[in-house]
């Protein structure tokens, strides 16, 4: 028999866990899983918005189809880096970003850095930038110019307003987020297939498909900030990765059940434990693990991962098939320029494309304010940082409040483009160092028999060097000019 975890495993700079049997999942079925899995949706939606629908189409209609297998890498790479996440929050209950805390230095130094750098990529507006273009556009009836920077700003501030008080609307975030994702997974999908089966050739399908297969075609003069911020953004990049542990936290996968969740912003109960726990490896609980861990594949490789191919598919063959190659496309309207091409086909799109563009970078709003404030709510919470008779849901209401603010002040330094490459510029060096703090936290603090096989570790250096080399070409460009 297997020996049992000692009474204190260790735990790092933060205060040991407690022991407890891990629960047991329902029985793996497939039925099942369609009612167990749920995060992979959130970061989805996410996904879709500056990824698939603005960052995707507007560098393959600069470069050609050829650059797409910088998706298939990002996808594959960034799929396995959300699982390694997952792992450590299905063993202790924490999200990931707790677990770095407990590595040293400690909790002050990762968890100010990780803010910080959370901060730097999503602080800024950048997808409800883009969906105030949209809304501009369905207000005017055209897309918008540089002479409309002024109204889509005030849009852009209206809708950052709007996003926190959705958030703040749940009794339980997560379980907020969840369904409306599905919905718009739903409406958004069912909407891109139908435009893609009725006017898009097969010989462009079968162009798209080579694309993704094309491994290490870079075109001459290269614009390596998109190339970051596509290789970044065609996933979920950076802090949205490493999000995903706060979810499946929250969603009560493995020993997330035992710490509680985040609860609301009007909450006034304590529903969330500042320490996880962690269970005893024995046969039984070693079974139930086995179940999670297939559920979490499940969610993340069949849902976040098949979601984000078959959307980066859709959009960019509808793109690159419909759209002039080389074609410039103004900032302020980063959001409209699929619906002002499509509308050459038939009147009635511009209205449906600016329909599926907008619920696009709305619930990528939504993600992103979402994440920020959880993250740094949940680091906070965990280290320390503010009394414990304080309700996390209404720390995570305070945080809310204060990031909308300086969102809507930021609406003011740049149209969706500038700060669409804000943050998928940063979003690629944040993934390149996570994938080997990830590496060192499953391998020091998990028990032996939980920790990622031989593969799973190289995939995570190799995570680290496709988004390093990425991010040292980009920085390379920027000093270089």
């Amino acid at each position: 028999m297997k020996p049992e975890t000692p009474p204190n495993p260790p735990h790092g700079c933060l205060p040991p866990w407690k022991v407890e049997e891990l629960p047991a999942p329902l029985p793996f079925s497939l039925r099942n899983a369609l009612r167990t899995i749920g995060p992979g949706a959130i970061l989805l939606v996410g996904a879709i918005g500056m990824g698939e629908w603005i960052a995707g189409p507007l560098f393959v209609v600069q470069h050609g189809r050829s650059v797409l297998w910088i998706a298939t890498l990002a996808f594959v790479l960034q799929s396995l880096l959300n699982l390694e996440a997952v792992r450590y929050t299905l063993y202790t209950g924490e999200p990931v970003l707790t677990g770095f805390m407990r590595m040293r230095p400690g909790s002050r130094v990762w968890g100010v850095f990780y803010a910080l750098a959370g901060f730097a990529q999503l602080g800024m507006p950048a997808a409800a930038a883009g969906c105030a273009g949209v809304a501009f556009a369905m207000l005017q009836g055209r897309a918008p110019t540089d002479g409309d920077a002024s109204m889509v700003t005030w849009i852009t501030v209206a809708i950052v307003l709007i996003s926190a008080v959705v958030l703040a609307s749940g009794k339980k975030v997560e379980r907020l987020l969840e369904r409306l994702s599905w919905m718009m997974i739903l409406f958004i999908f069912s909407f891109l297939l139908w435009v893609n089966f009725t006017f898009v050739p097969l010989k462009d399908w079968i162009s798209t498909s080579a694309g993704f297969l094309s491994f290490g075609s870079i075109p001459e003069n290269v614009d390596f900030v998109m190339l970051a911020v596509f290789a970044a953004l065609a996933g979920s990049g950076g802090i949205g990765n490493l999000a995903i542990a706060n979810w499946f936290r929250d969603k009560g996968f493995g020993m997330g059940s035992k710490t509680g969740n985040m609860g609301g912003v009007w909450s006034t109960e304590q529903t969330l434990a500042p320490v996880g726990s962690v269970f005893p490896i024995n046969a039984e609980n070693l079974k139930r693990w086995r179940d999670w861990w297939r559920y979490a594949i499940i969610d993340q490789s069949g849902l976040w991962m098949l979601g984000c191919i078959v959307g980066m598919f859709l959009m960019v063959n509808l793109a690159s098939s419909l759209f002039q190659a080389g074609m410039q496309v103004s900032g302020v309207a980063a959001g409209v320029f699929q619906a002002a091409e499509m509308r050459k086909l038939w009147d009635g799109f511009w209205f449906l494309a600016l329909m599926n563009g907008f619920w696009i970078l709305f619930s990528t709003t939504l993600t992103n304010v979402d994440v920020l404030a959880r993250v740094v709510a949940d680091m906070a919470w965990a280290g320390g940082a503010v009394p414990k008779k304080m309700p996390v849901g209404r720390l995570y209401g305070l945080l809310l409040l204060g990031f909308t603010v300086i969102a809507c002040f930021g609406a003011f330094l740049g149209d969706a483009k500038l700060l669409l490459m804000i943050l998928g510029a940063t979003a690629a060096p944040i993934t390149a160092f996570s994938a080997l703090q990830i590496l060192r936290l499953n391998t020091t603090l998990l028990p032996r028999e939980l920790r990622p096989p031989l593969w799973r570790k190289i995939a995570l250096v190799l995570t680290a060097l496709f988004y390093g080399a990425i991010s040292f070409a980009m920085f390379h460009q920027i000093f270089s000019h």
